[in-house]
């Protein structure tokens, strides 16, 4: 058994794919391996930009009059950004035009070699985009980048086109946390999926922002959260030592977060080896 771990352990830090993993597993043994969650916020962490500020590259000016921006009221930018897409529609500005300019936003360095991964060892790795953006952003990036095989669950604002075909945008759910835009905790929504499954021996949680603060308090001691170098949740982390059980690793490229991943399934199958 410890060569084959050795081997699969190769195997996995040089990106090989789950199939030439499970030939090293009798089905009894592949049976009881249990997967790693991977949960992605997406602005500045999948993208290397803010979707909901890069839309308004579409307008003709590129830039929102000051009648628009006046209508933002702390914690209730969902309802701004449903604002801004109204004036959006005004300018006769197509879905087209919109979605055309949402899938030009770029992609975090190293990002697309993860989820490329990912989705090539589906069967080790579940994939989830808890974000605070809105669906139809999300899914137009993620398609256009032929990335959206990688991701099983998306978990966001709600978005549509209405009759006008103006994209309509709608907060997520109600909570009544403290810390968390009025919109969305992620620590609620977090803790909702995990509750309905019994599989994962890691959580690995990258993001960003002080909403990813949230859910790393309900992350164990052998989960991990990967904070953004240089951005809020980073720093964040810095006074909630005590309060956060999960192993911190500071990334400023996806392929840092490969790594981490890669380690976490050679440590899952080290389990099931030994």
């Amino acid at each position: 058994m410890t060569r084959k771990c050795g081997a699969l352990t190769e195997k996995l830090r040089h990106g090989h794919q789950s199939p030439a993993k499970e030939s090293l597993l009798s089905d009894s043994e592949h049976s009881h391996v249990m997967k790693t969650l991977m949960v992605f916020d997406f602005d500045h962490t999948v993208v290397d930009d803010n979707s909901d500020t890069w839309v308004i590259r579409c307008l003709p000016g590129q830039t929102l009059p000051d009648t628009v921006k006046n209508l933002y009221r702390k914690g209730h930018w969902t309802e701004f950004m449903g604002r801004v897409m109204d004036y959006i529609g005004e300018q006769e500005v197509s879905v087209e035009s919109v979605r055309a300019e949402m899938e030009c936003i770029p992609l975090t360095a190293g990002m697309s070699d993860l989820l490329t991964f990912i989705s090539r060892n589906k069967s080790d790795v579940d994939c989830v985009v808890i974000s605070d953006a809105n669906a139809l952003f999300i899914d137009w990036i993620l398609c256009a980048a032929g990335l959206r095989s990688a991701v099983d669950r998306v978990f966001t604002n709600p978005a549509a086109l209405n009759s006008l075909g103006r994209v309509e945008v709608r907060r997520h759910h109600a909570h009544d946390c403290r810390r968390c835009p009025i919109n969305m905790c992620k620590r609620k929504v977090l803790e909702g999926y995990l509750a309905q499954q019994d599989k994962y021996s890691h959580v690995l949680y990258v993001g960003d922002g002080a909403n990813d603060l949230c859910p790393a308090f309900c992350l164990r001691g052998r989960d991990v959260v990967l904070p953004r170098k240089g951005y809020a949740l980073e720093k964040l982390l810095e006074g909630e030592k005590d309060a956060v059980k999960a192993k911190v690793v500071v990334w400023s490229s996806g392929t840092q977060v490969l790594h981490e991943l890669q380690a976490s399934l050679s440590s899952s199958m080290d389990v099931i080896l030994d």
